[in-house]
């Protein structure tokens, strides 16, 4: 499971919208997303990912980090994979 954190996107940007938008640059569909509330001005979008490899999403990640999309320049993290203890 791997998890990829957009941080500054709008609100009103629907769940489709983000899935095709990511989709257009190679990432494969997520499978669940929570929507993170900002702390005013940038809120984020969470996504999981339970059949992809963090490895994956790293070479992805240089494709859209810092792009301007919806009026907003955002931000693409890969969260590291939380195992069990």
């Amino acid at each position: 499971m791997a998890e990829l954190l957009l941080g500054n996107v709008e609100e009103s940007v629907s769940d489709d919208e983000i899935n095709a938008f990511l989709q257009k640059y190679g990432f494969p569909p997520y499978d669940n997303i929570q929507r993170v509330a900002g702390a005013g001005s940038r809120p984020a979008a969470l996504l999981h990912y339970a059949n992809v490899t963090d490895e994956v999403l790293r070479m992805l990640q240089p494709r859209v980090h810092n792009m301007f999309w919806n009026n907003r320049t955002i931000s693409v993290q890969v969260l590291p994979v939380h195992e069990a203890d």
